[in-house]
């Protein structure tokens, strides 16, 4: 940097005035009627800090300014008022048909879910309390029995999400000693969290068997020793291999278990109680048919194909459970009661197959048929095309949804979106403008048009996306 440059830039940074200096005057006083003086005071002191780093890395002057003035207006203030004031975790609309979109959420929670959240969040609840006895309960209580009765298991427990399922079980059954598992499985579930540091926190010697394609029982039965603690098969719900492959199915494990003594863990990942083959989709095993192959263990997560909160859900054998309940890490991932008043609402809905599909939004994506997602597209362009000038291409194309989430990684949901161009106005601008929108509404870029897929929208958004969409086209930016 210039001598010169340096000296302005030091000039510039004198020039800010002072906090006291703002507070004094008249439209800053009128800010002090409507907020109060300390969220008033920090907004100036943000704003001032920005300036500050701004004139420090030379962006807030130019080299042939000799003097330079730095202001702040009331505008600007109440501008940093509402920015820190504004939850910054907030409702998007996802346009881009991925329904259990790990970046903007995952599952939305049923209505009945989110009524019951209201009404436990809002008032003291028999969270660990026994009403009939007046004695101290325990809070598994309250979703225990709903899922045995759904999975066909003997016993149940509920933990934060299911990486901390799969770690408690680790932790209990083969802690100091080795657990066997398939190289083809050893996968990593999001987040760069990978099954092997799982195992390796959990206190669990990891024992690799067979290769990634292939795996045989033979394999495991090798591996078995005096170490051995537990054998641990993972489903690999977010990502398959193709071509020359083989593993071993649940229940050779199973006999190969009881012929050592040694307990079978299955890591479904995406767990579900629907079948999804009727509606086109590939079967995945269900958790109760997991069950019912005497499996003594299976986790599973509660915000992807059950369509409910963030949980790690462990069903099976209540003499393993009953372990899992008195590890003190159990304490440390336990779930709180707005979790439990989530999941079993949506529980609850499980219990009526005829109307759980429609209840459940993620299951009613999922299922959504085509012609219903098309009728909804040709309407939504009609209405757009009556407010967007002429040189907007409006089309409704072909495409694909997918479920996401790390669930049916090879299914595609055929879909129709609302494709929108111009030759005019770069995609990415509109794009963009979309995702800084308030509400942000999220969407794809595709061949140069943008993509609006309806099935992962609520009609109620509809309106957003359209006034949005107005605003943006309309003005014309380039």
């Amino acid at each position: 940097m210039s001598a010169d440059n340096a000296t302005l830039k030091r000039n510039v940074l004198r020039s800010i005035p002072s906090v006291d200096t703002i507070l004094e005057r008249k439209e800053i006083k009128a800010l002090l009627e409507k907020y109060s003086r300390g969220i008033v005071l920090k907004a100036i002191q943000k704003k001032l800090d920005k300036i500050r780093q701004q004139i420090v890395l030379g962006h807030s002057f130019t080299t042939d300014t000799k003097v330079v003035q730095v202001d702040v207006t009331a505008m600007e203030i109440e501008d940093e008022i509402h920015s820190f004031s504004s939850p910054h975790l907030k409702k998007v609309i996802n346009a881009t048909g991925v329904i259990l979109h790990t970046n903007l959420g995952r599952s939305l929670l049923p209505d009945e879910a989110l009524k019951n959240v209201r009404e436990i969040a809002a008032s003291y609840s028999n969270l660990e309390y026994e009403i009939d006895d007046g004695k101290r309960g325990s809070r598994y209580a309250h979703i225990e029995q709903l899922l045995c009765d759904l999975s066909g298991a003997e016993s149940a427990l509920v933990v934060n999400n299911n990486a901390g399922a799969v770690l408690l079980v680790l932790n209990t059954l083969a802690s100091g000693k080795e657990a066997i598992v398939s190289r083809g499985e050893l996968i990593e579930i999001g987040g760069s969290f990978r099954i092997p540091d799982i195992m390796k926190r959990s206190g669990a010697t990891m024992v690799e068997v067979g290769t990634t394609n292939k795996t045989h029982l033979v394999d495991y039965e090798e591996a078995i020793g005096e170490r051995t603690g537990i054998v641990l098969k993972v489903h690999t719900s977010n990502y398959r291999i193709i071509g020359f492959t083989s593993e071993v199915d649940l229940h050779s494990l199973i006999a190969l278990g009881k012929k050592y003594h040694l307990p079978v863990i299955n890591d479904l990942g995406s767990g579900s109680f629907i079948d999804f083959s009727p509606y086109g989709l590939d079967h995945e095993p269900t958790v109760q048919e997991v069950v019912k192959t005497g499996v003594q263990v299976v986790t599973f997560s509660g915000d992807k194909l059950l369509g409910g909160p963030q949980a790690g859900i462990i069903v099976g054998k209540k003499k393993i459970l009953s372990k899992l309940i008195k590890n003190p890490l159990n304490r440390a991932l336990r779930v709180d009661k707005l979790t439990l008043a989530a999941l079993e609402a949506t529980l609850r809905m499980y219990l009526d197959r005829e109307t759980v599909l429609q209840k459940i939004p993620t299951l009613r994506m999922i299922t959504l048929p085509l012609n219903a997602i098309e009728r909804r597209a040709h309407e939504f362009k009609k209405k757009l095309q009556k407010q967007l000038p002429s040189h907007i291409e409006i089309q409704v194309v072909d495409d694909t949804s997918q479920v996401g989430g790390g669930a049916l990684p090879l299914q595609e949901l055929p879909t129709k979106v609302v494709a929108i161009g111009s030759k005019r106005i770069d995609v990415k601008n509109i794009e963009e403008r979309l995702r800084k929108n308030t509400p942000p509404i999220i969407t794809r870029i595709h061949k140069h048009q943008i993509h609006i897929d309806l099935r992962t929208v609520a009609e109620h958004e509809e309106e957003d996306i359209e006034i949005s969409l107005r605003k943006i086209l309309s003005a014309g930016h380039d």
